[in-house]
């Protein structure tokens, strides 16, 4: 417990994830200091539930409110999604614009707006979870054994100053300051027009007004035009953690093998000691495969494939279904002959020979 709270003591530890008020109490008791955000796309899903006949206009504008950075543009395009979704405005600021938004974040979280990294993992994981813990964790072992040399390697032969994402970045930012102009206020202090719009970039400070600059840790577009015109180096203006060598770094350790359990050699207050299983109520019925919905969240009904209506599927469905088609279909009987019907008075009428 010592060193959990000594980590969760470090100003610059952000932890994204979903409402669930499970994590929400585990943070707030574990890591009372650390700033807790939202992921943006769980709460896109929660949106969409909300406001279910407002889809399009959530996913038009949302994604760019939540990723902005200028305090300046995040109003203007709140503003837009607001008047396009009436009521998203008062939820979103209930649930705290600062847990969603890049803009209103108290603490740096660079491009992890979502929690894809874990979704990623409990997808490879999804059918090794209904194994015994022991097996579990023997295969997260192997997992990760794998991925650490895989990313050994790649960072091993990067031959740039950078990681190669950074590099495809940086790139794309240095051609797009070819276009701005930049006007020098002092030798720190420098006024960039990009377009229609002025930025300062003060390189005493490492700070521009667009804000990518202070938040990536990264130049972008006004500082690299500041660097075209002066003697600053790019490299030198990107955070550590960006570099080849914290890239190498972070995967520098082994994972290794262990072998099977007969040749462990097993210290004897290890082999003493009598392990009791936990002292926990085992719930009634078929155990729970499925991760819980966060806060908001409403996990999908099923369709049935055979009468298209939800709440069902196929081999429990008991709905009538029409022998034949009907017109909405598109296979209407309409082609086929009809009977006239039959006037009374022409019933008992002989035949005209």
């Amino acid at each position: 417990m010592f060193g959990v709270s000594q980590f969760g003591s470090n100003p610059a530890l952000v932890i994204v994830s979903d409402r669930h008020r499970s994590i929400n109490n585990a943070v707030q008791e574990v890591f009372p200091q650390v700033f807790h955000g939202i992921c943006m796309y769980h709460l896109l899903n929660n949106l969409k539930t909300k406001f279910r006949n407002k889809t399009k206009e959530l996913e038009q504008h949302y994604i760019r409110t939540a990723k902005t950075y200028n305090l300046q543009d995040f109003h203007v395009l709140f503003y837009t999604l607001s008047s396009a979704v009436p009521g998203v405005k008062e939820y979103l600021e209930a649930v705290g614009l600062h847990r969603w938004t890049r803009s209103h974040a108290p603490s740096r979280r660079y491009n992890i707006m979502t929690t894809n990294i874990s979704e990623s993992l409990n997808a490879v994981l999804v059918k090794v979870r209904e194994l015994p813990i022991t097996a579990l964790v023997n295969e997260i072992r192997l997992l990760c054994q794998k991925w650490f040399h895989e990313r050994r390697t790649k960072a091993a032969g990067c031959t740039t100053m950078m990681s190669k994402d950074v590099e495809m970045k940086l790139e794309g930012r240095k051609d797009r300051a070819q276009a701005m102009g930049v006007i020098c206020a002092d030798q720190y202090t420098f006024d960039v027009v990009d377009s229609d719009r002025n930025y300062c970039v003060d390189m005493a400070l490492w700070t521009c007004t667009c804000r990518k600059f202070q938040l990536d840790q990264l130049p972008c577009d006004h500082v690299l035009a500041v660097v075209r015109k002066t003697p600053y180096e790019a490299y030198d203006l990107c955070s550590l953690y960006y570099t080849r060598e914290f890239w190498h770094e972070t995967y520098r350790g082994v994972i290794n093998p262990i072998p099977h359990i007969s040749s462990w050699t097993t210290p004897q207050q290890i082999s003493e000691f009598e392990l009791q299983p936990p002292d926990v109520r085992t719930v009634a019925g078929r155990r729970r495969k499925r991760r819980l919905p966060s806060m908001g969240e409403e996990l999908p009904t099923p369709k049935c494939s055979r009468c298209k209506e939800r709440g069902h599927n196929r081999a429990t469905c008991q709905n009538p279904i029409a022998l034949h088609p009907t017109d909405e279909a598109g296979c209407s009987g309409s082609n086929l002959p009809t009977h006239q019907p039959i006037h009374p008075s022409d019933q008992h009428s002989t035949p005209q020979l």
